[in-house]
């Protein structure tokens, strides 16, 4: 299988430099380094027009030259400029092409340090991709030897949830991480003056979890029938008054990547962000992988077969 690194000759491209190699060499993958440059509106009009293009190929080729010292020596990769209407849509003819299973992005340069803020580019491939986004956080860097250690699995009990689990348990299993299955709860408890507390809140709360309970029981019992699993399989819950506490909550390591899924309410064969999944995203201190529902009943199809 293929990865595809949107390369920019930035920060950006540093910290998706970085997140590929970590990837593809947990995944034994090949990697495609590419920078696009827009393509003329129309061939041949003027002289000025080719000479403006040339000076955009020369910064092409040489920000390609910088990524090719910038990654580790024992991740092999090609290098390639091309020519689109846009860097999403080159980004997106490069992994239909090459059939690339993700591609993977930097955050913006405007966003806060060791959090993915979204640019242009990556929120417009996170509502439209078909394939699967890998997004490193500003300013992502690993050791040279980096590989992934844990998967989680942002659960949030709906059928599709179940599917990006089972798909999540495959990816672990291909790269030898182990899986965590991780609950959100962002739960703002009201100031009570009298001696009533806040029981009814925490009565609610008691239900809630014991609901999930069977829910990700249930998830997990599928994922321990699996022919190839991964190494091991434990389940938490994050919860916190505010998105940052609740994923904090939980507690995050060097190796770890975050995976999501899409939203139901969005394309099935595309990425289409919902609002919870973009909390997530936006509050993760580790790398993020956006998995479209297609991909992930791909991959949970793949995981139960026979």
């Amino acid at each position: 299988m293929t990865m595809v690194v949107g390369y920019a000759p930035d920060e950006r491209g540093k910290a998706a430099l970085q997140l590929a190699a970590m990837l593809t060499r947990s995944a034994h993958d090949g990697l495609i380094v590419c920078t696009v440059v827009p393509a003329p509106w129309m061939p041949g009009m003027a002289r000025v027009d080719a000479e403006y293009r040339e000076y955009l190929n020369q910064g092409a080729d040489q920000a390609l030259e910088r990524a090719r010292s910038f990654l580790p020596a024992d991740v092999p990769a090609t290098y390639i400029r091309y020519s689109a209407r846009s860097a999403p849509a080159g980004l997106l003819e490069v992994a239909e092409q090459h059939k690339a299973r993700l591609i993977v992005l930097g955050s913006s340069s405007a966003g806060m340090f060791g959090h993915i803020a979204l640019g242009s580019v990556t929120d417009r491939l996170l509502h439209s991709s078909h394939v699967s986004i890998a997004l490193a956080p500003r300013g992502f860097r690993c050791p040279p030897d980096a590989r992934v250690k844990r998967v989680t699995a942002a659960f949030g009990g709906s059928e599709s949830a179940e599917d990006l689990v089972l798909a999540a348990a495959t990816v672990s299993a291909d790269v030898g991480a182990s899986l965590r299955i991780a609950t959100f709860a962002v739960w703002s408890r009201p100031a009570f003056t009298t001696r009533l507390g806040t029981d009814p809140e925490d009565l609610v709360m008691q239900e809630w979890r014991a609901e999930l309970d069977k829910t990700v029981n249930a998830t997990l019992a599928q994922v321990k029938k699996l022919r190839e699993g991964p190494r091991s399989v434990e389940t938490v819950i994050g919860a916190g008054v505010s998105w940052d506490e609740a994923i904090d909550d939980v507690g995050w390591e060097a190796g770890d990547v975050l995976v999501v899924g899409s939203s139901e309410l969005g394309p099935v064969a595309r990425v289409f962000l919902g609002s919870r999944a973009t909390k997530i995203l936006r509050h993760s201190p580790v790398p993020v992988v956006v998995v479209p529902r297609s991909r992930a009943e791909e991959l949970a199809d793949r995981a139960t077969e026979d």
